[in-house]
């Protein structure tokens, strides 16, 4: 696969339905069609509960960070998963039902994401979003945690990968890493702040932004947009409209440390390792060298966006379990 520059930082939006145009942060500004009782009911928003078991508030004892987690799932390892930049945990919802009887699957939103309310929404550094997760893993485990796989996406798949290599997580059996390369990564940072200005930015209803976010925006499964967009949207009083909870443009300062150094950092963390790539991204050198030397092992899912989770969840989850059970085999 030949991506677009901006193929592995693409966290919210791209220009159209094709594999090559997919950007976690680039869309198209879709004009707003009057909305019909047809599309209304077709985009409507749909509730966590029908993928889910649990939504847990997990408080950081020593702070005011409350970290939300959605869970499902009461056998196998944890597969804990860790969304990307202004997406939220609900975005694993479809793959987490496709897991759940096979493995406890747990979606926490990151801060500044979702449900989630710490001390400071915008700090975004890859130091911060580490400490975040390690803690609310501690708190939801203690010091005796189950067999745990991390599984990141994007900015969420640097944030996995920097947890892996602290080697604080007791226990941790596996690191899956879902479309961010970052020699792709660090030559897209310079176009990012014009790709997130033109993203669709208000929307009169969460079912338009629904609409939007499969038509012009960053997924192709409506289902999957039903239940996830909602939760990366907040209601703006005085524009009487719906924008985005997370305001990635004013984040600037920590993009280069998401992905400054991560395919070493990948390399280095001491547990089996898994790479999937939605189409035939140019791996950089050192994870050239690093799957030729099989260090780990690469899946290229094709016919899907940036978001793999979300557009072919049945897919994603079943990868997801093959590497568990391949893993478990190797223990």
């Amino acid at each position: 696969m030949e991506p677009p520059p901006l193929s592995s930082l693409q966290e919210e939006g791209e220009e159209g339905p094709t594999v090559e145009d997919s950007s976690v942060f680039s869309a198209a500004v879709v004009p707003p069609r009057p909305a019909t009782h047809h599309s209304l009911h077709k985009y409507a928003p749909l509730d966590w509960s029908a993928y889910f078991d649990e939504e847990r508030r997990v408080a950081i004892p020593d702070t005011d960070n409350v970290f939300n987690a959605y869970t499902t799932g009461s056998e196998g390892p944890v597969v804990f998963c860790l969304h990307g930049g202004g997406y939220s945990g609900l975005s694993f919802a479809l793959a987490a039902s496709q897991m759940k009887d096979k493995a406890r699957v747990v979606a926490m939103d990151l801060r500044g994401h979702g449900k989630s309310t710490t001390n400071d929404d915008l700090d975004l550094s890859i130091e911060t979003l580490t400490n975040d997760v390690i803690a609310v893993i501690r708190t939801m485990y203690g010091d005796l945690p189950p067999a745990i796989i991390l599984v990141g996406h994007s900015m969420g798949g640097s944030v996995a990968i920097h947890v892996a290599a602290r080697k604080e997580i007791r226990n941790l059996h596996g690191l899956v890493v879902v479309d961010v390369v970052e020699g792709t990564a660090m030559a897209s940072l310079v176009h990012m702040q014009k790709i997130l200005a033109n993203r669709a930015q208000h929307f009169p209803s969460i079912e338009k932004a629904i609409e939007w976010s499969v038509k012009g925006g960053p997924l192709r499964n409506i289902e999957s947009a039903r239940v996830s967009i909602p939760s990366t949207l907040k209601y703006d009083e005085s524009r009487e409209c719906y924008t985005y909870r997370t305001p990635l443009e004013q984040t600037e300062k920590y993009w280069k440390g998401w992905y400054e150094g991560l395919s070493d950092k990948f390399l280095s963390c001491p547990v089996q390792k898994i790479l999937l790539l939605a189409g035939t991204d140019r791996l950089d050198r050192a994870l050239t060298i690093g799957q030729m030397q099989g260090k780990f092992q690469m899946v290229v899912i094709r016919h899907t966006g940036h978001a793999i989770q979300e557009d072919v969840p049945e897919e994603f989850a079943s990868h997801i379990l093959k590497f568990i059970s391949r893993n478990k085999n190797r223990a």
